[in-house]
């Protein structure tokens, strides 16, 4: 036991925290973190009431102890990952609906609860939150709203943080506040709710929320066309985005990714470049499919085709979730570095998916694109050897140069995935210093002992000479 954190105790219940090593361990890394770089919390805690995480956290703060929330460990920047030990605040046990209220389209939730749960919980009353990422069966609504998380239906209904009306949340120096309202708008001061949104519990903790949710449509059809090229694949989107097609879900997939997920996760998807469509609708639906197919006819597709059957649409989009874990197992010698997350403006969409290729061809290393395209977003999985230096700087150097590209595009380095610990040095590139330093006040001001969180989002500052 470490005494520096011996304080938790009279806090909470003895199955409240853990110094063993095996809790402790599993929280140093996330789904990003490389286990050379883990650094292990001193103890973890499972919270079970605000009351919880408001006492841990007043007396973490009195004491100068680090906290780092954490909760489903799926994020992939080292969001939720200590950096100087102290305490992991596990938000896990805080997995209750508290209230649905299907007249006003609301659900009251703690943080700990997976996104397809808030979905089944809500479902007998026809409705949904249609924004949750493809990871909603394993990541949690804390989570997503921590990182401004999306997914690939945003491209019509938004990020989850459009659909987050009100939340509570405990404060690094412990006082628990209030923040938005459950009307569908207010104007009543500072907009602290949007604040919390996407600071990656550099500022608070979130312990309830209040969600708005939407009605379940009445017509649903997916499916995908094929291309002749991924230039073609990627103007027909860009094209369908802005002639207006009402289009819940277009993702794009290059021949590469097409390629790994029929090897090893059984499909049979064409080597070629495609993208994946999903429609939703109350009435009208065909009529959307007929404009989206009027588009793609334009761009040469090849091959389109769309189905209302459940069956077809699952293992559709069963693909392209899982896609994500087929690159590691796809080559012995090849391994991909960390998921590329970038996102540009529509209009920039094919310029920024072609130089990831010419960028591929340049070094001889292999790059796949796919990802949410409606939105202009870009997952990339660079594949190096991990054994051979080179072949890895030539692979980072391919990452640096797509993110960097991607904001002279007046893009951004994250589209979902935050800044974390592995893209703080871009914060900067992407913003100017006035713009940084007003948010390093905004955390000064909030957390002024600096910790609840420490070491993400912000650049390393230079020490003085």
């Amino acid at each position: 036991m470490s005494k520096q954190v011996g304080f938790v105790e009279p806090l909470l219940d003895s199955d409240q925290f853990s110094y063993g090593d095996a809790d402790r361990t599993q929280r140093a890394t996330d789904w990003g973190t490389d286990d050379a770089d883990a650094v292990a919390p001193d103890v973890v805690v499972w919270p079970e009431s605000t009351a919880d995480v408001a006492a841990t956290v007043t007396a973490a703060n009195e004491h100068g102890v680090p906290v780092t929330p954490y909760a489903a460990g799926t994020s992939l920047e080292g969001n939720a990952v200590p950096v100087e030990r102290g305490i992991t605040l596990d938000l896990s046990r805080m997995d209750a609906v508290l209230d649905v209220r299907p007249d006003d389209l609301q659900v009251d939730v703690q943080p700990g609860i997976f996104g397809d749960d808030l979905n089944d919980a809500v479902a007998e009353h026809g409705l949904l939150l249609p924004s949750l990422p493809s990871s909603g069966a394993i990541s949690t609504i804390g989570g997503m709203i921590a990182n401004d998380a999306s997914g690939m239906k945003t491209v019509k209904y938004g990020e989850v943080a459009d659909w987050v009306l009100e939340l509570e949340a405990v404060l690094p120096t412990g006082e628990v506040i209030t923040t938005g309202s459950k009307a569908t708008k207010t104007s009543a001061g500072y907009n602290l709710k949007d604040l919390l949104v996407g600071s990656e519990g550099t500022l608070g903790v979130v312990t309830r929320a209040t969600i708005k949710l939407a009605g379940r449509p009445e017509e649903v059809r997916g499916g995908r066309a094929i291309f002749g090229s991924l230039e073609a694949a990627a103007d027909a989107v860009t094209d369908a985005v802005q002639s207006g097609v009402d289009v819940a879900k277009i993702e794009l997939i290059d021949a590469f990714s097409a390629e790994v997920s029929n090897a090893f996760l059984d499909t049979e998807l064409p080597d070629a470049p495609m993208v994946f469509v999903e429609f939703h609708a109350d009435h009208g639906v065909e009529n959307e499919v007929a404009f989206c197919r009027s588009i793609f006819e334009a761009h040469d597709v090849q091959r389109f085709e769309v189905s209302d059957t459940d069956d077809e649409m699952r293992a559709l989009w069963e693909a392209r979730r899982e896609l994500a874990e087929a690159f590691e197992p796809y080559d012995r010698t090849l391994s991909p570095l960390t998921p590329g997350d970038i996102t540009v403006p529509i209009s920039n969409y094919t310029d920024i998916i072609n130089y990831a290729k010419e960028l591929g061809e340049k070094h001889d290393v292999p790059v796949a694109c796919f990802g949410h395209a409606g939105d202009g977003n870009v997952h990339y999985f660079v594949m190096v050897d991990p054994e051979d230096p080179d072949s890895v700087a030539d692979g980072e150097t391919i990452s640096a140069q797509l993110v960097e590209r991607a904001i002279e595009l007046g893009g951004t380095a994250t589209g979902e995935h935050g800044i974390g610990m592995g893209k703080r040095d871009y914060l900067a590139r992407e913003y100017n210093d006035a713009t940084v330093d007003a948010m390093r006040a905004i955390k000064r001001a909030l957390d002024p002992n600096g910790v609840l969180n420490p070491g993400k989002i912000f650049p390393e500052e230079e020490s003085p000479q």
